[in-house]
């Protein structure tokens, strides 16, 4: 049975958050795999941060609970999927990036190797915005496994050119060599 991960967990620095999730298995229904790239999103002074333009009812779950989903579409056909992560006073979110495959996703190592390919091959869409990963029974994480920091990468987000100096923070975590990242550094 899988141990799902509790609020607690959520409830630190996104960057923290972004970087503990590798290694730890996403579960949608009867599809797992285990996380392998990450991206975190910071407040409103993130300027690649959907929370850059201050709390609208898009990004008012940003601001709430961590441990909440926050799927939205981008370019009008990929499906986004984040996990809320902070502080207790914070704001921001972690952006899944790319998954290995576990159970129930056919297609090889790169069929989740990006975050709108991870949104397809899991089945995830806007309807499961904002579900309470931490009690829902569908959509959830559980511990996986851990992860050495010699096996850690770091590095800028992808696509996030028009964030000026924050377009280069080293906000993008992932599992060096691992054929399901979804770009080499």
């Amino acid at each position: 049975m899988a141990v799902r991960l509790t609020r607690r967990f959520f409830c630190r620095s996104t960057e923290r958050v972004a970087r503990a999730l590798l290694g730890k298995t996403l579960v949608f229904g009867d599809r797992a795999g285990t996380i392998v790239e990450t991206e975190a999103y910071l407040g409103p002074e993130d300027k690649a941060s959907h929370a850059r333009f201050g709390q609208t009812e898009r990004t008012a779950v940003m601001y709430g609970a961590p441990g909440v989903s926050y799927v939205y579409l981008c370019y009008g056909m990929y499906n986004m999927f984040n996990i809320v992560a902070h502080t207790k006073t914070g704001v921001g979110a972690v952006l899944i990036r790319g998954l290995a495959p576990l159970r129930n996703i056919d297609g090889g190592a790169r069929i989740a190797a990006g975050p709108g390919k991870l949104t397809r091959a899991l089945g995830i869409t806007r309807d499961h915005d904002r579900v309470d990963m931490v009690c829902d029974d569908r959509l959830f994480v559980s511990r996986g496994r851990a992860v050495a920091a010699h096996a850690v990468c770091t590095g800028p987000r992808i696509g996030v050119d028009y964030a000026a100096e924050w377009a280069d923070e080293p906000l993008r975590f992932w599992l060096a060599e691992h054929p399901s990242v979804s770009k080499a550094a």
